[in-house]
């Protein structure tokens, strides 16, 4: 049986609640309706902001989509003020939460340190960390792919055993026009991949591909990832869609090969 295609989708703070609550409305229907992700050969997950998280937990149930959190704290209970905990994110349905990313360590200078206790602190609460890594300018694929595992490492270390979302996010493409080319894109994800394959005591653990993520490019990218992770692009849930469709066509691609 081959591991299914995941993508991915986080918010961020683009939308207002109401309109992040019709948008998980419609990626509901989406996801009951696609034949991929209810058969579980796709994996949908979606990141919105903190105050629509219960509510979007209820909309999407039954849909098999997994609600996830833009951050935790790196404690689980105590005087933190304006903090949410890994133990109340468990509690209301969360399954993966974004750990790492880059505009946390640029815009509130989350060090690697941090990094590290949040990533224990969503696996000693069950919760999938979805782990940002990335360089922050382009370099050779083999000397990018050396950064992005030296912060893997430094996340993981110590760290409680469970499955982890690796978001392999080169920080110069985040954002931008285009995404990174594919074939760098290829050279240091099948670097990464592997090492994300061979975590001991993460079985099931993924690679996924951010930074400017749309269409065309998962299948451009063959399978040297394991899906996607999308942002401004999936705003419409018809190009999500279209991902989705993608998706679909990867993961039948692979059962065949693995059968044949």
């Amino acid at each position: 049986m081959t591991a299914p295609v995941t993508v991915g989708v986080s918010l961020k703070m683009y939308f207002g609640h109401r309109q992040t609550l019709d948008w998980c409305a419609s990626v509901a229907e989406l996801a009951r309706t696609h034949p991929a992700v209810a058969s579980g050969a796709v994996k949908l997950f979606v990141i919105p902001g903190y105050l629509a998280v219960p509510s979007a937990v209820e909309i999407l149930d039954g849909s098999r989509v997994v609600v996830g959190a833009q951050d935790l704290a790196t404690a689980d209970s105590g005087a933190f003020t304006g903090e949410v905990s890994g133990v109340e994110l468990a509690e209301v349905g969360v399954g993966v939460v974004e750990v790492g990313h880059a505009e946390r360590r640029r815009l509130f200078s989350e060090s690697d340190d941090i990094v590290a206790l949040k990533t224990a602190a969503a696996l000693r609460n069950g919760i999938a960390p979805v782990l940002c890594i990335g360089e922050n300018v382009r370099a050779e694929p083999a000397d990018a792919a050396s950064e992005c595992l030296r912060q893997l490492g430094s996340a993981l270390a110590g760290a409680p055993a469970g499955r982890v979302i690796v978001a392999y996010e080169p920080v110069w493409a985040i954002g931008a026009a285009e995404p990174a080319p594919a074939d760098y894109i290829r050279a240091v994800s099948a670097i990464l991949r592997a090492s994300v394959s061979a975590l001991p005591g993460r079985d099931g653990s993924t690679l996924i591909y951010g930074g400017s993520a749309g269409p065309g490019l998962l299948t451009e990218l063959g399978d040297d990832v394991d899906g996607v992770f999308l942002g401004r692009f999936a705003h419409d849930t018809a190009a999500l869609g279209r991902v989705l469709d993608e998706a679909a066509l990867v993961a039948n691609r692979r059962a065949v090969e693995v059968t044949s």
